[in-house]
Order: C-alpha cells, then sequence, then structure tokens
C-alpha cells in the first residue's frame, strides 16, 4: 500500500485512563497559564502524574485494577476515498478512537499518522460555543479548520440551506434544540470540504428526513476522493454505505474487511455467515439409512458461492443428498428463518420431474431460485429438510445449515426508492405502480375511468 493514499493510519494505537483521577482542564489558555504560574511545582507534579504513562502502562500490563485501557494495541490504514463503517457494543472504544483520530485526546501509547484535513463530528454540537449564534460559529468552525472567510462565504448557504436553521441562524446556539445543534454541526462538519470526515453516532438524533440527506452527503463526500469514517449502532445504514467495516470489542481491534461480513460477525458470531457446508463422511452426515444430506450452498446466477447478495438480484440454494434405498418418493425443502428468528417462508420441491415419482438410489442435487427484490436487508438462515409421503416418515432437518445476507441499495432503483431509513417486513418486493393525473374537470377524467373500466 502507498503511503501517498495514505489517509490514516494508526499503529499499535493504546489509550489508557487512571480510574478516580480526574484531568483538570481549563476553558483558555490565559487561566492555563496563570495556573500554572501561581503553583508551578503542584501543576509540574500533576502534569507528570496525568500525562507521564510509563508507570500506568506498567500497572495496567499487570492487571492493576486502578487503570482501564479504552484502547489496546490498534493498528489500521484507510486509503484515501474510503468510507470506512466502526462498530461495536458500547464501551468498545469507538468514540475513544475518534477522539484521539480528532487530536482531542493524546494517545497512551502507537501513534496515529493523519494526512488531510480533518473534520469531526463526535457528540450533539462538538465544536459550538453556546453563547455564540449559528452563523457566528459556521465561521469559526471554517477558521479552526484553516478555511479564510472568502472560502465560508462560498458556502454558507449551502450550509444553512442543508441545516434547515435559516429562521434561528442568528440566534445563540444555546438556545438550539438537539435535533437543529446535530443539522447543523453535520451541515458544517460535512460541507467546509474536509479530506477526512468523522462521524459518530449522531444521526440518530435527526428525521428520516435528515438522515436520507446525511448518508447522500456522506456519500458524495466520499466520491470527491474525501476519508470519511462512520459511527454507528444501525448495522443497515453501515452495510449500505460503508464498504468496509472495522470491528471493536474492548478497546482492541476484533475484525477488519467487506461489511456485510463484519456486521453478520457482530450480531452473530457463533453462527456466522456460511455459503457453503459439506458432509463428506455420510456416516456422519443428517439424515437415515433412506438419504443422507450431503452439502447445502448458496449461490448467484454466474454459479460463485456466496454469503452476500445484492437485493436486486435472484439468489439460489442448492441441496445435493443421496439417495440409499429405492423406491422413495421424496419431497425436498427449505426453511428460510431471519436474524431475529422469525421464519419468512417455507419452499417445497415442485419439480415435475420427481413429483410422486419414485427415486433411483444415487446423487441427487435439488436447486430452488429465489428471485430478486423479493426478500427484506438482512440476514437469513437456510435450513433442509427431506421426507417421504407416503408413508410420512421425516428423514432430516438440519436448521441453519448455510446463512447470507441481502444488501439493499440506495441507488434509487429497489422497492425502497428514494427512503434511506429502516423499513419493516419481512419482505420486501419490487411491485409494479401506476399514477395518472388529470386537472380536475378536463377531459382526462373520462379517459381515466375509460382505462380503470377496461382492466
Amino acid at each position: 500500500m502507498s503511503n501517498i493514499s495514505l489517509s490514516i493510519k494508526a499503529e499499535n494505537l493504546g489509550k489508557c485512563y487512571r480510574i478516580g483521577v480526574k484531568e483538570n482542564m481549563h476553558d483558555s489558555l490565559a487561566k492555563s497559564i496563570f495556573n500554572f504560574v501561581k503553583s508551578p511545582v503542584k501543576n509540574y507534579q500533576k502534569h507528570r502524574s496525568l500525562y507521564n504513562f510509563d508507570d500506568v502502562i506498567q500497572g495496567a500490563e499487570g492487571n492493576t485494577s486502578d487503570v482501564v485501557w479504552a484502547l489496546r494495541d490498534v493498528s489500521f490504514e484507510i486509503k484515501q476515498g474510503e468510507v470506512v463503517g466502526i462498530i461495536g457494543i458500547n464501551g468498545a472504544g469507538k468514540s475513544t478512537l475518534l477522539k484521539v483520530l480528532s487530536r482531542i485526546t493524546n494517545p497512551t501509547k502507537g501513534y496515529a499518522e493523519i494526512r488531510g484535513k480533518i473534520s469531526s463530528l463526535l457528540e450533539v454540537g462538538t465544536g459550538f460555543h453556546p453563547e455564540l449564534t449559528g452563523r457566528e460559529n459556521i465561521y469559526l468552525n471554517g477558521t479552526i479548520l484553516g478555511m479564510r472567510s472568502k472560502e465560508i462565504d462560498r458556502k454558507f448557504d449551502e450550509i444553512v440551506d442543508f441545516s434547515g436553521v435559516e429562521k434561528f441562524i442568528d440566534t445563540p446556539v444555546k438556545r438550539y434544540s438537539s435535533g437543529m445543534k446535530v443539522r447543523l454541526a453535520f451541515a458544517v462538519a460535512a460541507h467546509l470540504e474536509p479530506e477526512i470526515l468523522l462521524i459518530d453516532e449522531v444521526l440518530a438524533v435527526g428525521d428520516v428526513r435528515f438522515q436520507k440527506k446525511c448518508l447522500n452527503k456522506m456519500e458524495d463526500v466520499s466520491q470527491h476522493g474525501r476519508t470519511v469514517l462512520f459511527v454507528s449502532h444501525n448495522m443497515q445504514a453501515v452495510t449500505r454505505l460503508c464498504p468496509r467495516t472495522i470491528l471493536l470489542g474492548n478497546g482492541t481491534l476484533l475484525a477488519d474487511g467487506p461489511s456485510h461480513k463484519i456486521v453478520n460477525l457482530y450480531m452473530d458470531s457463533e453462527k456466522g455467515l456460511k455459503d457453503e457446508r459439506e458432509w463428506p463422511d455420510l456416516s456422519e452426515a443428517p439424515g437415515d439409512d433412506v438419504v443422507r444430506l450431503c452439502a447445502v450452498r448458496v449461490r448467484l446466477e454466474n454459479g460463485r458461492l456466496t454469503d452476500a447478495v445484492d437485493i436486486r438480484k435472484p439468489v439460489s440454494i442448492e441441496m445435493e443428498y443421496e439417495v440409499l434405498q429405492p423406491k422413495q418418493v421424496l419431497m425436498v425443502y427449505y426453511h428460510v428463518v431471519n436474524e431475529e428468528g422469525l421464519e419468512i417462508f417455507t419452499a417445497i420441491d415442485n419439480d415435475p420431474t420427481w413429483r410422486k415419482r419414485e427415486r433411483p438410489v444415487g446423487r441427487y442435487v435439488s436447486t430452488v431460485w429465489i428471485p430478486g427484490n423479493f426478500l427484506s436487508e438482512g440476514i437469513l438462515y437456510i435450513g433442509p429438510g427431506i421426507y417421504s409421503l407416503d408413508p410420512y416418515m421425516k428423514h432430516f432437518s438440519f436448521n441453519d445449515a448455510v446463512s447470507f445476507q441481502i444488501i439493499d441499495s440506495l441507488d434509487g432503483d429497489t422497492a425502497r426508492a428514494d427512503f434511506v431509513g429502516n423499513m419493516n417486513g419481512v419482505i420486501r418486493p419490487m411491485l409494479k405502480w401506476e399514477t395518472h393525473y388529470g386537472p380536475r374537470g378536463s377531459h382526462n377524467e373520462e379517459a381515466m375511468a375509460t382505462r380503470n373500466k377496461s382492466r
């Protein structure tokens, strides 16, 4: 990987906090200097206690109870223009990582190399001075980012329009609601042309319309060669927006890779996504003396195995099995279950070639196709089974043999159209819509009535 294309490089980042120790920070440089001059010895000792962590690190390595590692040995590289999700449970170290990258806090060990101007949105109203108006805070934030007044002037109207707070732009920010603050904060962070944009879980404050604007803006930022780090608990937003995701846990980097794989690992680490499962030894395979399961596979139209499916594309489930006794009339089926344990549907083999026919001994492969624009986004688990019809006898039923993730798109050509919020429902069909228009009293009303009668 060329260093020229890197936006962020983290090497063995660690952040250690001493429990019960308060870092006394002052709200101005003058107060800090005055306090230090007033009590130089006391403040020098305090400075060493807070920021010389050699003894703390040694104690932490020995599991001393008065220290905690918010980050430990975190290393990764992010290229220019990448959009990377960061996920993990509360307390995993996500926000601490962004604070270290934003230079809000210093790492205890390791280093982070940043190439470019950073704009960060880590909590509601980050970087805003409550006594200043929205207008003044826009210019303040732009100045902090190193922008000139003329550059801010050029972006000002666009920022205000995006935020939707134009009526209150000359009102002190302390009188803004939390939603108004986050709208203005995001507008400032995204429009002042940062080369790196860091976003914590703040979009939940906004409504669905604003979330859509934010997601579209983040896509636009990335398409212009800028880098985005997106911390969120909304896994669907992460998989739609971020091709790559980093999973943190207990301050360490647990996994780094394609978003659908990492999100699945986070949501269900025990099951995981499996696009293929095989039983090469028939004596250990599910089944009985009549039939045994050999393999189950998930394939795309081109035949490639997959654990991630575009919601618009069809996907096939393939079952390979061995019939051990002749003259058996078998019924092959699949149970399809979502990540909440709800059975979406049962698919039963209706291939006329073998329907109600006795099957000779041998190896069979039965495949069912699920059409595109039918399933909802999320993770699905496939449970294969086979039973005999006459007399009825279940030979095997195996839960969660394989699984895959359906990934929706923000391109506007799926059932979600231009909506970016959460969509309820276990299926998401792309249905046909028609809308006819005619001004009241026009001949179009008669034409439309005729059209409806003809159907």
